[in-house]
């Protein structure tokens, strides 16, 4: 099998990168490199063509991630004409909704990466972008009236719980309680 050209490697690597930023946000950064791999429709030996190590790895789907959430963010700003409180309250429906819930796949890192990020401890550069991103994130949030902090851990624990209670009323229940209690404080 013949070389592939540089463009071509640099595709493979957006395409791990890309496809291990959802399966971590899935599954967890326990997936193993060989499924992974299999996902992004490459050959194990191949992460180690792209990849210093997994821990590599991690690092750059957890940017990725976070640069995906700071792009959501922009864009709903210009669909709302740079109003904030629209493009907030659009964003806390869409964070507090079924759909969200049941896919983190393609959803906040915040929620999704929070126990994984806790346990590689700090020092690394995942844990430092992460704690850049849920800056952000607060910031976003943030109102003259509420704190972005306090309003993204009610996002936050909403979303988490609403997870672990699927299935169950109590699920549905924590998204609509979160969700009034964001947007009567607003």
């Amino acid at each position: 099998m013949g070389r592939v050209s540089q463009a071509q490697a640099e595709e493979n690597r957006r395409r791990v990168v890309g496809t291990a930023s959802r399966l971590f946000r899935e599954q967890g950064t326990q997936v193993s490199v060989a499924d992974l791999m299999k996902a992004a429709g490459l050959t194990h030996g191949a992460f180690y063509k792209q990849f210093a190590s997994k821990d590599a790895l991690v690092d750059e789907a957890t940017a990725h991630a976070f640069t995906e959430l700071a792009q959501r963010h922009s864009a709903g700003l210009e669909r709302y004409d740079g109003q904030r409180e629209a493009a907030q309250q659009a964003l806390i429906d869409t964070y507090l909704s079924a759909e969200h819930r049941d896919d983190p796949a393609d959803g906040c890192p915040v929620a999704a990466l929070a126990t994984d990020i806790a346990r590689e401890g700090g020092g690394r550069e995942a844990t430092r972008v992460y704690a850049e991103g849920v800056a952000d994130f607060a910031d976003f949030l943030a109102t003259d009236d509420q704190d972005g902090i306090v309003r993204l851990c009610t996002l936050f624990g909403a979303l988490v719980l609403s997870r672990a209670t699927k299935g169950s009323p109590l699920s549905e229940e924590i998204l609509t309680a979160a969700h009034a209690a964001l947007t009567e404080a607003g």
